[in-house]
């Protein structure tokens, strides 16, 4: 146990890093699961026991019916909903670390289910149905143990490693799957989905090896393993905690938090009243949540094999992997981004230049043929990259950054539990319906995503707050304040400074102990903010 590094005067531990990264393994698996499946559709054995064949033995008259793809594909959706609803009660109950591995249990066993059939579809999509369960489970597990063992000088950047992981997932099944797709019979698709033992394995023992979350532990009554787990987070030996200012400190705000919370009972109808816009965050975030599918994004990562393959390219197996490769390195850049410029302004621009790029999409696969004309069919594999590249620095981390940081502490479980069900039910209907509508208007499907995007971002510019900068506790304040317009919220700052800019400035000074520049303005001139 040691400190790693120092930010803002604050120990971070090498532990903290640790377990953000191990717990990301839990996004990792969700992105592995959603990326094998566009080319597992196309892998011969797979289309010779599954689809429908002309002629039998030839995989090249084996299509499947519309009805049978949609639901291999979307019922994994399916369960990541449900999942995802049952994930917050699990943890609480179990705690975070033994919720995490009974998840990946859950997973493994649909697994087995998919890598065992041998004629049965039926039987691979419940598969996907039941893995889906554990993918979702972990999805409100993971950010929420990440949230509360990382220290919060760094927590923003900790916790969006869930998204980088999963554009890393859809990566690597990109790249396994163009490695086994010449594996003999059915070894092709099995080694691809058999692969999936390994990442649930490693969060599931690993995580048993990190520090349980404090704020649960606290929540339980276990004070001192509170303090020890806060100690590993900051690398502090654990001889010295029990007189560190800062765990000390840290630990009293939990217990104070903890007893809070005790006394204010919270049913799921706080979240659709009037009062502090609740309703109205609710909305909010679930529609931004639905917009983030409506993107198309997962139009190219479902079915992205399949549309290439319709366009001509020799190779779809080579151009997934470009995408996934441009979907990873972009997430880099949108933590940059999101980090910089706010929420507001990348999800604008994010949204015009997504919609621009599917307009291109759609126009060219609409006017000429890609199938025989090579020049459309490479001008849209770049226009997706150009699209791709949007949403991973914009749109893919911008929406779970906002449901973390739009809802009261008081009700932000259960807020979050309902955008993000927002999220998987339409992750579910666009993977069902999509091969319906691709056979009906083809490539013009590009053009009802470039709609949503820019509807997408005329949402946000009316109507989301710039939430950057500010405290969780500002950011209620922010929503409730009557005066304060989404178009106007970048400027707003709490009573008592003058600025964004001078809340930013004393913030961190504050968290780095050093006299506050109003507290140095009072002493040389005598005059300061009005506290309100």
């Amino acid at each position: 146990m040691a400190v790693m590094l120092y930010v803002q005067g604050v120990p971070i531990g090498y532990m903290a890093i640790a377990l953000a990264i191990l717990a990301s393994m839990g996004g990792f698996i969700f992105g592995y699961d959603t990326g094998q499946i566009s080319d597992i559709l196309i892998m011969d054995d797979f289309k010779l026991r599954f689809a429908t064949c002309s002629t039998p033995g030839d995989a090249n008259t084996c299509n499947f019916t519309i009805v049978r793809e949609g639901l291999i594909v979307a019922l994994l959706s399916i369960g990541t909903l449900f999942g995802s609803l049952i994930g917050a009660p699990t943890a609480d109950y179990l705690g975070r670390r033994y919720a995490m591995s009974v998840e990946c249990l859950v997973f493994a066993v649909g697994v087995v289910i998919q890598i065992t059939t041998t004629h049965t579809w039926q039987q691979f999509a419940v598969g996907r149905l039941i893995s889906g369960l554990g993918v979702g489970s972990l999805s409100a597990a993971v950010p929420m143990y990440q949230a509360e063992t990382a220290p919060s000088q760094i927590r923003g950047t900790l916790t969006a490693t869930y998204q980088l992981f999963i554009t890393f997932g859809i990566l690597v099944a990109y790249c396994i799957s163009i490695g086994a797709r010449d594996i003999s019979g059915s070894g092709s698709w099995r080694t691809v989905v058999g692969i999936s033992f390994v990442w649930p394995a490693i969060l599931g023992i690993g995580i048993l090896f990190m520090p349980e979350s404090p704020r649960w532990l606290t929540s339980k009554g276990r004070y001192d393993e509170a303090r020890n787990s806060l100690a590993s987070s900051r690398g502090v030996p654990r001889a010295e905690a029990v007189d560190h200012f800062i765990i000390t400190r840290e630990l009293e705000e939990m217990r104070e938090a903890v007893e809070y919370e005790k006394n204010v009972q919270t049913g799921w109808l706080d979240c659709f009243t009037v009062e502090r816009k609740q309703l109205y965050r609710t909305l909010l975030i679930s529609t931004l949540q639905m917009f983030q599918q409506l993107t198309g994004a997962n139009y190219f990562f479902y079915y992205g094999a399949t549309i290439f393959q319709s366009v001509g390219i020799s190779d779809s197996y080579v151009t997934q992997i470009i995408l996934g490769a441009v979907n990873f390195g972009c997430t880099f850049l949108g933590l940059y981004v999101m980090e910089k410029f706010g929420r507001r302004y990348p999800l604008i621009i994010g949204g015009v230049w997504q919609s621009c790029w599917l307009f291109v999409f759609a126009a060219a696969g609409t006017a000429k043929d890609p199938t025989t004309n090579e020049s459309i069919g490479k001008l849209m594999i770049v226009s997706a990259c150009l699209f791709i590249l949007g949403y991973a620095s914009t749109w893919a981390p911008g929406i779970w950054i906002l449901v973390g940081e739009t809802f009261p502490t008081r009700t932000r479980a259960k807020q979050a539990a309902i955008s993000t069900a927002s999220n998987w039910l339409w992750n579910f209907l666009l993977a069902f319906f999509t091969p319906f509508i691709v056979k009906a208007i083809k490539f013009r499907y590009g053009f009802v995503f470039a709609a949503c995007n820019l509807t997408g971002a005329v949402i946000v510019y009316f109507f989301l707050y710039e939430s950057s900068d500010l405290s969780l506790e500002s950011v209620d304040m922010m929503y409730s304040d009557p005066y304060c317009k989404p178009w106007t919220s970048r400027s707003w700052a709490p009573p008592g400074f003058s600025s964004r800019a001078d809340l930013v400035e004393q913030s961190r000074a504050a968290e780095a102990h050093k006299p506050l520049a109003t507290e140095e303005r009072i002493e040389k001139t005598g005059e300061g903010p009005q506290k309100v």
